[in-house]
């Protein structure tokens, strides 16, 4: 008979490979999508909403390495190199706000999530910029801020609705 312990681990592992590909088909899904509004750039980001999710109902590490794990794989199969690169910072910057933010009680999941989603973009301009070697995209800068919000309070909202229906399935 497995332990309890091994029982938790092969559930975790099971559970994290159900999240990371929820992730994966989401991120596809939005790449199929026309750009929001003709405006380059600006996504919804779908599958942030599995990373708040993941954020709140698993563990740090894991929403981490949910996110390394999706920024490498769809970089891979619907990018190239310069889309890992964007992606893994404003995944990174991004992750590490939630990270913060949501272990400040008082401090609501959908604002965590609009904080993840400026923070993204942020991650990406301040690429960009380095990239580039330009400052002029701090103008398209106030834009993203304010579509990293909403789109961060959607995201935020989605991952709270479903948080609520799993604690009441367990």
């Amino acid at each position: 008979m497995k332990s309890s312990s091994t029982r938790e681990r092969t559930r975790r592992v099971a559970y994290s490979g159900l999240l990371l590909a929820t992730m994966l088909v989401l991120g596809y899904v939005e790449s199929l999508l026309p750009a929001v509004a003709g405006v380059p750039g600006i996504k919804l980001g779908l599958s942030n909403s599995v990373l708040i999710f993941a954020v709140y109902m698993l563990n740090l590490p894991t929403a981490w390495t949910l996110m390394v794990l999706k920024v490498l794989l769809s970089g891979l199969l619907f990018g190239g190199f310069n889309t890992i690169l964007y992606a893994m910072a404003g995944g990174a910057l991004s992750m590490l706000f939630m990270s913060i933010l949501s272990r400040v009680k008082g401090i609501h999941p959908v604002t965590v999530s609009m904080v993840g989603g400026v923070m993204h973009n942020i991650g990406q301009v301040a690429v960009a910029m380095l990239l580039l070697h330009t400052r002029q995209l701090l103008y398209y800068m106030a834009v993203l801020i304010f579509v990293g919000m909403a789109c961060g309070a959607l995201t935020g909202v989605v991952a709270v609705s479903v948080m609520k229906h799993m604690k009441a399935i367990r």
